[in-house]
């Protein structure tokens, strides 16, 4: 999975199975999942034609799920959780009591597993992320569940690990802590309650007992974690795990089994290669390594 996002789209990009509750969803097979963000007096007769412009425009097929809202990018939320990634946008002025269609804010969730789920399992994770939203609702003081046009896509790849996805399951409890996280801080980001001027990014961390831990690079107290200099546009890899052993090692891990560790790879901290990323949001790791070859001068392992 991949995802970067511009000035008013959010791409999830993988090989995907994927359900969706939004216009033109069901399940199938996606490469693509996006969330687009519209004008607050969007009035679009052709719904479903619009997202096709969209994906057209972006040079992306026909195979892809995309939510619609009028929360700008800049106050996405992104949370990762072991294998769970969510994407977050959030509003709440059409309350689903009282709509008011004047003001089209949405709550759009998008959920990505890097183990694979049953398509029953794809169902009932979108149950869970319903259930973790309405939560975070009730946390907030609202005395209702959702919105008239809140949306729902959830997605994995990988062979199928998990048949069930409710709040008792491993993966469900993830799905269940990142949503009603997610949906908290988005609105707060939204409603001017945390100011922040891009999206940001929460990593569950054990260190010091379970919490969600927001990344910013301003004051960064690793600072520089590598060398000085470093570029710290990609201090979470939009790659992990990439099983490149030329970048890093499977390594014993505290709860037992393995885990991918890149505390080695210096590859998206070099100025050079991160501005190479940030320019072209597609390119491959592959790319990457063949790009910083030629600023170097000698070939790549």
């Amino acid at each position: 999975m991949r995802y970067y996002h511009t000035r008013d789209t959010l791409f999830v990009r993988g090989f995907f199975r994927a359900a969706s509750t939004g216009i033109g969803g069901g399940v199938r097979g996606v490469s693509t999942i996006f969330n687009h963000t519209v004008p607050e007096n969007f009035d679009h007769a052709d719904p479903p034609r619009y997202l096709q412009e969209i994906a057209a425009s972006a040079g992306i097929g026909g195979d892809f799920f995309g939510l619609l809202t009028a929360v700008p990018m800049q106050y996405l939320c992104v949370l990762q959780y072991d294998f769970i990634t969510a994407f977050v946008t959030a509003g709440v002025t059409n309350p689903n009591p009282d709509p008011d269609p004047g003001h089209p804010h949405t709550i759009n969730i998008i959920v990505t597993s890097r183990e694979g789920l049953t398509d029953g399992a794809l169902l009932e994770t979108i149950i869970t992320a319903t259930e973790a939203k309405a939560q975070a609702l009730r946390v907030m003081g609202y005395d209702f569940t959702g919105t008239t046009t809140d949306a729902v896509a959830v997605a994995c790849e990988g062979e199928v690990a998990h048949t069930y996805a409710g709040t008792f399951t491993g993966i469900g409890r993830r799905v269940y802590a990142a949503v009603l996280q997610g949906v908290q801080e988005a609105l707060a980001r939204q409603q001017g309650k945390v100011t922040r001027d891009k999206p940001s990014f929460f990593i569950f961390s054990r260190y010091g007992g379970d919490h969600w831990v927001e990344w910013r690079p301003e004051g960064c107290p690793y600072y520089p974690c590598h060398f000085p200099g470093q570029a710290c546009d990609f201090c979470y890899c939009p790659f992990y795990p990439c099983g490149d052993m030329d970048l890093g090692d499977e390594v014993e891990s505290s709860s037992c089994g393995t885990v991918w560790s890149c505390s080695r790879c210096t590859l998206l901290h070099e100025p050079a290669v991160a501005a190479y990323l940030r320019r072209n949001p597609e390119a491959s790791l592959g790319e990457l390594k063949k790009y910083r070859t030629s600023l170097r001068g000698k070939p790549e392992k």
